[in-house]
C-alpha cells in the first residue's frame, strides 16, 4: 500500500506537537536557569553588601587616619611655638643681662672716673 501524504490539517497537527515540546523544552530550562539566576542574583547582593561593607571600613580608617594626621600636625605646631617661645624669652633674658651688666659696668667706670677726678681736684687744693 502506498504512503499517502499528510493531509494539511495532519501537518498543522503535528507542528503543534512539535511547537509543544518545544515550549516544554524552553519551560523546564527557563526554570532551571531561574533557580540559577536567583541563586547568582544572591551570591552579586551578597558580594555588592560585602563590598559596600568593606568601602565603609576604608572610608573610617581613612577619617581616622587623617584625623591622627591633624592632631599631630597640632601638637607638632604647639611644640615649635613653644619652642619659639622660649628660645625668644632666652634671648629676651640674654639681652636684658648684657644691658644690665653694660649699666654696670658703666657706673663702675663713672665711680672711677669721678674717684680719680676727686682725688685730682683734693690734691689740687
Amino acid at each position: 500500500m502506498a504512503r499517502k501524504e499528510p493531509s494539511f490539517a495532519e501537518r498543522l497537527q503535528t507542528a503543534a506537537k512539535a511547537k509543544q515540546v518545544q515550549m516544554e523544552k524552553i519551560r523546564a530550562v527557563a526554570q532551571a536557569n531561574e533557580a540559577q539566576s536567583a541563586e547568582r542574583l544572591a551570591a552579586q547582593v551578597e558580594a555588592e553588601n560585602t563590598r559596600q561593607t568593606r568601602i565603609a571600613e576604608r572610608k573610617l580608617a581613612n577619617r581616622v587616619a587623617a584625623e591622627r594626621r591633624r592632631v599631630e600636625q597640632a601638637a607638632e605646631a604647639a611644640r615649635l611655638a613653644l619652642a619659639a617661645a622660649e628660645e625668644k624669652a632666652r634671648k629676651e633674658a640674654e639681652r636684658i643681662a648684657r644691658a644690665k651688666a653694660e649699666e654696670a659696668l658703666k657706673n663702675e667706670q663713672k665711680a672711677a672716673r669721678d674717684s680719680r677726678y676727686a682725688a685730682r681736684k683734693a690734691r689740687q687744693k
